[in-house]
Parts: structure tokens; C-alpha cells; sequence
């Protein structure tokens, strides 16, 4: 009795613990609210490492074009330092003939206490600054224009998931309604046989389109459910996350052509990665050219470096003082390196010359066929719609034919696969067209 009152309070604990698991399992996953694809976009920038290491390296290469526009500016420091030396134990004689100083043991030394506190400004005048600077200028631009082709890929690929996963809901409810028809369609086969209006072969036939219904409906919801994932890879720190994607009633207009042209030409990250390219091969050259020319460079110190840490010595001699000086650096001979070196440089220039127009050839290639692409797909749409419309109604039609005995389940068959046909190319459509202007507007640079 003990050990049978033991087994029960055991089955009831488990029992206790295994309803809240169950209950939450059988519990749908709750969604969040609808997802716009501004929202999604938002969200792959934040979360995207790619993107996130262009926008790094844009910040850090503005940084570095500031860093070498400051160089080519003065510098200041205020230089501090204390020297001791030993003495050599003799004595120099001073204005008055005194011999009262004690002298260092170091002969590159100027006391056995010095002091120095001095303000230095330098200045280094040459085309090795300049090019410099030009490069880092050039280096800049092209990261910053790396930074928006990163930004549009990311955004065509988040436009695709985005459309994947609505072309996924809407094949999915076309699986569902093509086989909730089917189910029907078994149904009204079945009654005819038991009326001795069709035979057994028509149930079978109307049965084998019912399965097929179901593998296609089992696939078309693994197609949405890898859609949710591939998206929630990209969005969210859950990849099961479901999303929900804004309702969207008519398709956006396509914009006219001279509009497109004039926003590809003028906000094109290709083109201007392709002229920054330039821009850098032409700084390099530069920077070539400055080992063949002089460089100035100007020094002037104002403080003190005397024995003492003051404005005046003994005797009120004065410590307080500057001083300056001008070096030019002539280069005669380098084994003609800096020959060798501008003409590298050109021979790049020359290549990154042939990579700009290339860009613009490929520029003004895309700008047609994405527009082209997104006319066909406009115009496609009320086709395919009509197309829909159609096969509803013929199938409607072949139903009733076939309920009055005037049409076979072949043909019934025939206009359930019409219709299935028709819906899912109303759907590729409808994505097609949103890849395509998406496509174009982030040629533009208006997505």
C-alpha cells in the first residue's frame, strides 16, 4: 500500500510538470507586429557584420584624410628636460676672468646642470605631404562609396528575403485553397459513384490529384518556413522568429525613365569608387614625383636651455631666448627609384582611367535592363490577374459540366492545375516586379 501511494504522488508530480511543457508546446508562437521593409532594412544594417565592417572602415578612413590634413599644419610642442653631468673636477673662467664654473665630463655637454623648457613649432613644406594628404582624401572617398555599394547589396538581398517570405505566404494560401478544391472534388466524385453516375476511376483520378495537393501544400510550407529563417538570420537573434509583413494592396508606380537616368547618374557608388580609384593613383603618382624635388623644412624653438630654470642667470644674464632654423633636403641620386616609382604610378593611373569607364559603361547597361525589367513585369501584372480570373471561372464552369455528366474528371483535373498555375504565376509576378523596381531604385539610390 505504501509503495502503491509512493508510485501515485510520483505519476502526479510528473503529471504536474509535463502539463505546463505540453501547453506550451501546443501554444502557436506569437508574432510581433507587422514588419515593413524600412523596418527590415533597419534592422539587417544593424545586425549585418559585412555592412558593419564598411561603415568601420569608412569612419576610420574619413579619420585617417583628417589625420593627414593636419599634417601638412604646423606642430607645436613644449619640450621639457633635465641633464646632469659629472664634473671633470676644473673650472672655466668666466666674463670677469673668475674661474668659478665647474666644467662637464662630457665635452658634447654644455653644463654640469642644464635645463631645457622650450615651445618648438615645426614645419614640413614638400610634395610628400601634399601627396599624402591627396591620398588619404582619395582613400576616404572610395571607402565612403564602398560603404554605399555594401548598403545597396545589403538592401537587395533584405528586398529579396522580404518578397520571399510574402511570395512564400501567398503560394501557401494557393496550396491551401488548390487543396481545399481537391478535397471537394474527391467528395463530389464519391457521391457520383454511390449514385452509379461515375465510375471507381474517377475517385482514384480525383485522389491522386488530392495527394498531390497535399505534397504540394507540405512543400509550399517548408518553402515559407525556410524563408522565415534565411530573414530571421539577417533581422533578428532568433532565426525561428515568424514574421508578419505589412498588407500591400497595389503595387508602387514605376517612376519615368529620364527621372531613373538623372538619379543614376548622379548618385552612383561605382562611378564614384571608380573616380576615388583615380584619385588615389593620381596621389600616388604625386607622391612619386616628391622624391625628385626638394623638401624645406622650418624649426623654430623659443624657452630656455641654460644652468638654471629661469628667465635670468646670475649677474642678470638673460636665459630667456629662441632660435630657428631652415633645412632643403636636395635629392641627387637614388639608382633612379624614383624614376621607376612615377612610372608605376602612371601605369596604374592608366588602369583605374580604363575601371571608370567601364563603370559607366556598366552603369548605363543595368539602368536599362533594370527599367526594362520592371516595365515588362508592370505591364505583365493585369495579364496575369486576367489570367486568374479566367481559370476561376473556367473551372467553375467545368464543375458544373462535370456534376450534370457533360465533362470528364480530366477535365476537371485540367482546370484545378490551370487555375494552380495561373495563381502561382500571379504571385512570381507580383515578386517579380517588386525585385525589379527594387533593383532600380537602389541604382538610384532612392531605397
Amino acid at each position: 500500500m505504501y509503495m502503491f501511494r509512493n508510485r501515485f504522488i510520483a505519476a502526479t508530480l510528473l503529471a504536474g510538470l509535463a502539463l505546463p511543457w505540453a501547453v506550451a508546446q501546443t501554444e502557436p508562437q506569437k508574432t510581433d507586429a507587422p514588419l515593413t521593409l524600412e523596418d527590415a532594412i533597419r534592422l539587417a544594417q544593424a545586425n549585418e557584420p559585412a555592412f558593419a565592417a564598411a561603415v568601420a572602415e569608412s569612419r576610420a578612413a574619413a579619420l585617417e584624410s583628417k589625420d593627414a590634413k593636419a599634417a601638412l599644419l604646423p606642430s607645436v610642442t613644449f619640450h621639457n628636460q633635465y641633464l646632469f653631468t659629472e664634473s671633470n673636477h676644473t673650472n672655466a673662467a668666466d666674463k670677469q676672468g673668475t674661474t668659478s664654473q665647474s666644467l662637464p665630463v662630457f665635452i658634447a655637454n654644455n653644463s654640469i646642470h642644464e635645463y631645457a623648457s622650450q615651445a618648438s613649432v615645426t614645419e614640413a613644406i614638400g610634395l610628400a605631404g601634399t601627396a599624402g594628404a591627396r591620398l588619404a582624401v582619395a582613400n576616404a572617398a572610395r571607402a565612403e562609396a564602398e560603404l554605399e555599394i555594401a548598403r545597396r547589396g545589403l538592401v537587395g538581398t533584405v528586398v529579396e528575403l522580404y518578397y520571399n517570405i510574402r511570395a512564400g505566404t501567398d503560394r501557401l494560401a494557393v496550396a491551401q485553397q488548390a487543396l481545399d478544391e481537391a478535397n471537394r472534388f474527391v467528395e463530389v466524385t464519391q457521391r457520383r459513384e454511390e449514385g452509379r453516375e461515375a465510375a471507381h476511376a474517377d475517385v482514384l483520378k480525383a485522389r491522386l490529384g488530392q495527394q498531390q495537393r497535399q505534397r504540394e501544400m507540405a512543400e509550399a510550407g517548408l518553402a515559407n518556413e525556410k524563408a522565415n529563417l534565411e530573414l530571421g538570420i539577417l533581422l533578428s537573434p532568433d532565426p525561428s522568429r515568424k514574421f508578419t509583413l505589412v498588407a500591400e494592396t497595389v503595387p508602387p508606380v514605376l517612376p519615368d525613365r529620364p527621372s531613373v537616368e538623372a538619379a543614376a547618374r548622379a548618385n552612383n557608388p561605382e562611378l564614384r569608387s571608380a573616380l576615388a580609384t583615380l584619385q588615389e593613383s593620381q596621389a600616388t603618382t604625386l607622391s612619386a614625383w616628391a622624391g625628385l624635388v626638394p623638401d624645406l623644412a622650418l624649426h623654430y624653438n623659443y624657452g630656455i636651455d641654460a644652468p638654471q630654470l629661469a628667465s635670468n642667470g646670475p649677474e642678470g644674464v638673460r636665459n630667456l631666448g629662441y632660435s630657428a632654423s631652415a633645412t632643403v633636403d636636395v635629392p641627387i641620386w637614388d639608382w633612379l627609384t624614383s624614376e621607376r616609382k612615377v612610372k608605376e604610378a602612371r601605369i596604374r593611373s592608366q588602369a583605374s582611367k580604363v575601371a571608370l569607364s567601364a563603370a559607366e559603361r556598366r552603369m548605363l547597361a543595368d539602368l536599362t535592363e533594370f527599367y526594362n525589367e520592371a516595365d515588362i513585369a508592370r505591364q505583365e501584372l493585369a495579364s496575369l490577374d486576367a489570367s486568374v480570373d479566367d481559370a476561376r471561372e473556367a473551372l467553375r464552369l467545368t464543375n458544373l459540366r462535370y456534376v450534370n455528366g457533360e465533362s470528364t474528371v480530366l477535365d476537371v483535373v485540367d482546370a484545378q492545375n490551370t487555375l494552380v498555375a495561373a495563381e502561382i504565376g500571379q504571385v512570381d509576378g507580383v515578386v517579380r516586379y517588386h525585385l525589379a523596381l527594387a533593383q532600380l531604385e537602389t541604382l538610384t539610390g532612392r531605397l
